[in-house]
């Protein structure tokens, strides 16, 4: 019987156990990820408001052109004036390159979020690759939980 490999997809995502001749991938926690987010990454998703806008992402980007990601994108249709919702990476280092964001969404009332890993963000995708910032549109096809996660969001985004 030959050895089995696996390579990890992401140093800071897979961490790989040797037992014997297997490898195994290990995911990191919630916890775990949290570590590496950077100090300006508030207002933080919980565990449970993560998942929810991973799944959006997942059925948002179903439909061509209601996603937008990358930092570059997502900045110019935030000028032009296009609304949705907008999600952030919070592991994401030199916080200069996108450190003004936020406040561009406050300023146009866009509600906001920090999820802990650009790789999880990647991977709702369904790319291999992280992604900084998404911008999610309304649609039809998932309005429930879009409208779900904007309360949630504007809940969190205003102040108290």
């Amino acid at each position: 019987m030959g050895k089995i490999k696996t390579e990890p997809v992401d140093e800071s995502v897979v961490q790989t156990i040797e037992m014997g001749l297997i490898k195994v991938k290990e995911e990191e926690s919630y916890d775990d990820k949290l570590k590496y987010v950077n100090s300006i990454a508030s207002p933080m998703a919980s565990k449970k408001l993560s998942k929810k806008c991973y799944k959006l992402v997942k059925k948002a980007i179903k439909h061509k052109t209601y996603v937008r990601n990358g930092l570059k994108d997502v900045q110019t249709r935030l000028r032009k004036g296009e609304k949705g919702v907008v999600i952030f990476a919070g592991d994401v280092t030199p916080i200069d390159i996108m450190c003004h964001l936020p406040a561009v969404c406050e300023e146009k009332s866009i509600p906001y979020i920090y999820t802990p890993s650009r790789a999880d963000l990647g991977a709702a995708m369904g790319v291999k690759r992280g992604t900084i910032a998404l911008l999610i549109r309304e649609n039809q096809e998932y309005q429930d939980l879009y409208d779900d996660v904007k309360k949630e969001l504007t809940q969190l985004n205003s102040p108290l």
